[in-house]
């Protein structure tokens, strides 16, 4: 790692030192929960005095407050939902299961041997790295009111995302009267009312680390991984958070514009999916691609690490109803039927144009057919399920095959072939199928859908490529060509899979 690289990490971990002793801030407090409960001084006499308390707590008991529907605040620990909790908490370990080890086990079995555990070593970094950089910054640019582009900073460091359970707890902490305000309380987000914000936001942590993640496979085999480092970095607060935004914030454009996008369609796959084509062109060719054999050394990594995808799909697309409900279930429902037949389409197509179904085809349809599914789940019935994971397997092979092979870029694992086209292709079909009757709100509309779509297009790559041309002229992409036929797990990490 060069003296730049270890420098940002260093004041990274210095920003956030001072943090780690800080209170719970009493201004926390929304005015609406202020209003409606009762003052700090009443509870203080209450614990100074215990024999009026019985007496007391009648007169003094209120409605608990109704939490924010426009930005994070406090509720009672009673008025979280345990059920929904469960199931968040659950989807959560799926998401980051899908990164690591599904994704990483995923790609490094497509790659050639000497750069295997470069590959993974890839997922496994920037989980580490996004989740520091989420607990600064990102999770605030993303998930709190601001403007219709990118949110404030009243979350920076999560300051304000607090539980305190009971006045013991409070006083243990020595210093009563910064926390008597919270006591009993919990902050929420407005985007997930019945279950903590803790939990709401290490869920969507999941998602800003696999969106990064998934632009590794464009890259594979050359990029240094100090220059990744750098990119994901940046690309994490300036590209994903902003997009996030604008289509799930609720204050955001694209989401008063009526954007639909359940679980990521146009926030992960199109995002991730440009801005590998982005990294494909900025980077250019591997060294011997078309002249030398690139075949994967290890399908079964593949196999295990697409199985790995499936499974933490379900928390993917049915946990972003944030609720054990039927909404849910239905998600859980047409993305499993969506991913059959788009594995299905992929296979018959592969069958079709070269003469026999291959284990990696299967594979990449049955993540295409994930893929396409996620902006539709929370909207569309299984019907319109299997047509969107048809079109997806058809669709991405042939974007994988043909037009991959016609414009000439090394997208070296299909990223952009299969998150990008895959995306694209769920999310205008969410437009077509999308049914009132799942969410009681606004019919699809493909023409809204589209504005989304390019609009992500847009500033995706553009910003993208200026992020990777910035790095280039200072420290580099790529590695040597010595360096890269060598192995990037020798030239990198000094390590090789024997």
């Amino acid at each position: 790692m060069t003296v730049l690289s270890r420098s940002f990490l260093c004041a990274l971990l210095a920003l956030s030192a001072p943090l780690a002793w800080a209170d719970p801030p009493a201004e926390a407090t929304p005015s609406s929960a202020r209003a409606s409960a009762p003052g700090p001084a009443p509870q203080a006499a209450a614990a100074g005095a215990p024999a009026a308390a019985p007496a007391a707590a009648p007169a003094a008991a209120s409605p608990p407050a109704s939490p924010s529907t426009t930005e994070p605040s406090l509720i009672l620990n009673s008025q979280i939902n345990s059920g929904d909790t469960a199931w968040m908490l659950a989807s959560m370990a799926l998401v980051l299961m899908m990164t690591v080890p599904g994704l990483a086990l995923f790609y490094g079995g497509m790659v050639r041997k000497k750069n295997v555990l470069a590959t993974l070593m890839q997922s496994f970094a920037i989980t580490c790295l996004v989740t520091l950089l989420w607990y600064v910054i990102g999770y605030s640019l993303a998930f709190t009111p601001g403007t219709p582009y990118v949110g404030g900073l009243s979350r920076l460091f999560m300051n304000g995302v607090i539980y305190i359970k009971d006045v013991a707890a409070a006083a243990a902490t020595k210093d009563t009267p910064a926390v008597e305000a919270v006591i009993g309380k919990v902050s929420v987000s407005h985007l997930g009312v019945t279950i903590p914000e803790t939990v709401y936001a290490m869920f969507q942590l999941t998602f800003a680390i696999i969106t990064p993640a998934l632009i590794c496979g464009a890259f594979a085999e050359r990029m240094k991984f100090s220059a990744m480092l750098w990119f994901m970095s940046i690309w994490s607060i300036i590209v994903y958070a902003p997009i996030a935004h604008w289509m799930w914030e609720p204050g955001g454009w694209g989401a008063t514009a009526g954007v639909l996008d359940f679980a990521g369609g146009t926030v992960v796959h199109i995002n991730s999916g440009i801005a590998a084509l982005a990294c494909a062109l900025a980077l250019g060719k591997r060294v011997g691609f078309n002249k030398e054999p690139m075949a994967p050394h290890n399908l079964v990594l593949t196999v295990i690490g697409a199985s790995l995808l499936w499974v933490g799909w379900f928390g993917f697309n049915a946990g972003s109803a944030v609720a054990a409900d039927g909404r849910a279930g239905m998600a859980m429902a047409v993305t499993q039927i969506a991913t059959a037949a788009a594995a299905l389409a992929w296979m018959f197509m592969e069958w079709t144009v070269k003469g026999k179904p291959s284990v990696l085809g299967i594979a990449s349809g049955a993540v295409a057919g994930l893929v396409a599914i996620t902006p539709a789940s929370g909207f569309v019935m299984p019907t319109p399920a299997v047509i969107i994971g048809i079109a997806a397997g058809v669709i991405c092979f042939l974007a994988a095959t043909s037009l991959k092979k016609a414009l000439g870029y090394d997208d070296s694992l299909d990223a952009f072939g299969v998150h990008c086209i895959g995306g694209i292709v769920g999310a205008l079909l969410t437009g077509v199928f999308a049914s009132t009757a799942l969410d009681g709100g606004q019919a699809g509309s493909v023409v809204t859908q589209l504005k989304g779509v390019l609009a992500t297009l847009v500033y995706g790559f553009v910003v993208s490529y200026l992020i990777l041309k910035v790095i280039d002229m200072t420290i580099g992409l790529r590695v040597t060509e010595e360096e890269e036929r060598e192995g990037l797990d020798v030239s990198l990490h000094g390590e090789h899979v024997e």
